[in-house]
């Protein structure tokens, strides 16, 4: 394994080993791929001044925040998932007097992925299994329990859990508090007093189908993904009514086109996803029925079109010499009406996905000023290394540039939305391939980024990993993994093993980057004050300034941060920031010797990714909340 980077440093893009949409060429290429890259990297340079600008004028949230900005009641924080707060009360100039407010143990270890809930001066947390929630009261010293509650959930779900028992977190919608559990059923918790008001069986355990993802409430429904892309299920997106969680529509991803709902409503804008039964003919025979396709990711909501956004996982399973064709729509980009579930436009970022690169990370809604007019955008940073700007009534790919070190693909063709494929870095039976890049995990994986209207840009946690690559015969067997692959990871090009970005979303370049010596597994939050927030693997919370990326104040929280900094307005009128330290999820599996790993899920060598990480954390379960 290459040497990781020690430390992190600030690195302006003029600067950077590669820049925010070169393809690095540091590994043996074929002939024409090597051209590619030598063109595409020569065209950079040419295009990218010495000095980027920091702001995007004219860059806003589509959908902003409906309701009080000192609360933070869902997920992201609104429906754009733009992980952004007005409070600015925490400034690039006094951000170094943040100290520990309070802190609260979970009593739960594992991954603590998502972030807590601030409404009524009542902050709600959900733990990993065995997803127990908990009020706590900001009025009083102390911060005491109002409330805890254990909802019935199976432990045979945390053995068909592949990255993990993790929970991605609430949402709140009239006076409720909806979340998943692990085992497939998604529960309704009066948020006065912690009963359950309702509780509805989504999931089959018996196909290996579980739960990890955060809902949101769209026009009064609870919108639900599965999880299980590795277990060889058949994903699915469903809506329940918030006030008694009846189902009132589920839309597979796979199938045919009443299984799927694709009807009238559907306008692709690429040719070639056009025509009937698209999810079956782009399969061959039924393979579709064990395809994946899984939502375990995040959803976006545009009220104004009344369409929610949601990504897919990869297809079943990545051995693809079974399932030739395109396998629509995994590892997908699909944009549904709230009401019925109706799919209104699709896109696949990595058709016929042959390296784990599912479209699950989030959709955020922007309005971007874009060729001498404002489009209505959505900005999708996937695993495959590509970051996207497209119109979100559409479908249309406006700009896609790879934002971390890629060798996979020398590009996208905006004439049919497709990557190029590098010949020489496509899995097929008996070949061995070196250094795919980006690895399994992708460019990024779940965490998700933020946006800030101050200076229109992205602030993105990403990973620089590799991977050598060899297929293996798989058979399915429900309930059991179905993957047949085995992918040994490696630091990237740079040696670094990630990195935090500001991205512009109009241009397709980055910024500037503060290199990390492990991947960036926690999510972002962006804040008025020109402060972005986000935590590390080795246990670090801190805070760069939006415009330069110079890192202002740092804390060691102990355990690894996978969750999402949030931020919120006390009762004394003081501004706060909470996160979750507790390592786990799909990178925490990886810390060398711990015997808490899935290893019938992992398809990597055993301590071989990051082979240093204990030296820096362990498994932990706390809430930190800071102030000045």
């Amino acid at each position: 394994m290459r040497s990781a980077f020690s430390g992190a440093s600030r690195q302006a893009e003029g600067t950077a080993s590669t820049a925010g949409n070169a393809v690095p060429h540091a590994w043996p290429l074929a002939p024409s791929t090597l051209a590619a890259a030598l063109m595409l990297a020569l065209a950079t340079a040419c295009s990218n001044p010495e000095r980027s600008p920091t702001t995007v004028p004219g860059a806003r949230i589509a959908v902003p925040r409906d309701g009080p900005a000192g609360e933070w009641s869902m997920p992201a924080g609104d429906y754009s998932n733009s992980r952004y707060s007005e409070l600015d009360q925490i400034t690039a100039e006094n951000v170094k007097g943040l100290h520990v407010a309070w802190a609260f143990s979970t009593g739960v270890l594992r991954g603590h992925e998502g972030a807590p809930l601030v409404v009524n001066n009542t902050m709600y947390l959900v733990t990993p299994y065995p997803n127990v929630s908990y009020a706590l009261d900001l009025t009083q010293e102390g911060q005491p329990l109002k409330w805890k509650t254990r909802p019935e959930n199976a432990q045979a779900a945390t053995g068909l859990a592949c990255c993990d028992v993790v929970n991605r977190g609430a949402t709140y919608y009239d006076g409720r508090i909806y979340y998943n559990l692990l085992d497939g059923h998604t529960v309704a918790v009066n948020a006065s007093d912690g009963t359950v008001a309702w509780r509805t069986a989504m999931g089959d355990l018996s196909h290996g189908e579980t739960i990890t993802m955060a809902p949101i409430v769209a026009r009064g429904k609870v919108i639900v993904g599965s999880s299980g892309g590795e277990m060889g299920v058949r994903g699915w997106i469903a809506a329940l009514d918030a006030k008694t969680g009846k189902q009132l529509w589920r839309a597979y991803n796979v199938g045919p086109d009443a299984d799927i709902k694709a009807g009238a409503r559907y306008t692709a804008f690429y040719p070639q996803n056009r025509g009937p039964n698209q999810g079956t003919s782009s399969w061959p025979g039924e393979s579709w029925k064990v395809g994946g396709a899984t939502v375990w990711g995040w959803i976006s909501y545009d009220p104004a079109l009344n369409l929610i956004y949601h990504g897919t996982s990869n297809p079943g399973p990545w051995n693809g010499v079974g399932r030739p064709g395109d396998n629509k729509w995994s590892a997908a980009i699909i944009a549904r009406d709230a009401d019925s579930g109706e799919i209104v436009w699709a896109f696949q970022p990595t058709p016929h996905d042959l390296w784990d690169y599912d479209a699950v990370n989030e959709n955020i809604l922007v309005d971007l000023p874009l060729g001498g007019t404002t489009r209505k955008a959505l900005v999708h940073f996937d695993r495959n290394g590509f970051a996207y700007t497209i119109d979100r009534a559409t479908g249309e790919v406006i700009l896609a540039k790879a934002y971390v070190p890629m060798n996979w693909s020398t590009g996208v063709d905006l004439k049919t939305g497709r990557p190029v494929l590098a010949p020489d870095k496509v899995p097929a039976p008996g070949k061995k391939l070196s250094q795919i890049c980006p690895s399994l995990e992708g460019g990024k994986n779940q965490q998700p980024a933020a946006f800030s209207p101050r200076t229109g840009l992205f602030y993105v946690p990403t990973n620089n990993l590799c991977m050598d690559f060899e297929t293996r015969d798989v058979s399915y067997i429900a309930g059991t993994p179905y993957i047949g692959a085995n992918a040994p990871e490696v630091a990237g090009p740079g040696g670094y093993r990630g990195e935090f970005i500001a991205w512009d979303a109009t241009t397709g370049r980055k910024l500037w980057g503060v290199k990390e010596p492990f991947p960036v597994w926690s999510g972002a939050l962006a804040t008025k004050g020109d402060v972005v927030f986000y935590g590390t693997l080795d246990g670090w919370l801190k805070a760069v300034n939006a415009r330069t990326g110079d890192v202002l104040w740092k804390f060691k929280v102990g355990s690894g941060v996978v969750g999402n900094p949030m931020t919120y307005l006390g009762p004394d009128g003081k501004q706060y920031v909470a996160v979750y330290a507790g390592i786990g999820g799909d990178m925490g599996l990886l810390i060398a010797g711990d015997v808490a790993a899935n290893l019938p899920y992992d398809v990597r060598e055993r301590g071989s990714t990051l082979p240093d990480l204990a030296r820096w954390t362990s498994w932990g379960g706390e809430l930190f909340v800071f102030a000045l």
